[in-house]
């Protein structure tokens, strides 16, 4: 098994970049391998690293269909919806508290 060159943090060579990358350049990375790793050092911990692609062999990112942007809106209007006050609160419902922050500030009876 080959291993991946390995690049440090900022020192990535012109035709590599990472998911988020080549998401801002309107591509993905279409099923290829990795091509190389990056990695930027931390003081007391292992180093965070990030996968590179190439963007020549990078793909198109899929247009959005009225479908897929449907079940998106359906998705976040579920994540928006308390499950105690059944109302839509116009935020993301904290997964820690499983409910709104006004249900969960109040009293229990």
């Amino acid at each position: 098994m080959a291993t991946l060159p390995v690049y440090r943090w900022r020192l990535a060579p012109d035709g590599l970049a990472t998911r988020r990358q080549l998401r801002a350049l309107g591509l993905r990375p279409g099923g290829q391998e990795v091509a190389a790793q990056l990695e930027r050092p931390r003081r007391r911990r292992g180093p965070l690293v990030a996968y590179l692609y190439r963007v020549d062999r990078a793909r198109p990112v899929r247009p959005m269909t009225p479908g897929r942007a449907a079940a998106l809106a359906a998705a976040m209007r579920a994540r928006r919806t308390c499950p105690t006050c059944r109302t839509d609160v116009g935020y993301c419902i904290p997964r820690s508290l499983g409910m709104c922050v006004t249900c969960h500030d109040l009293p229990q009876s």
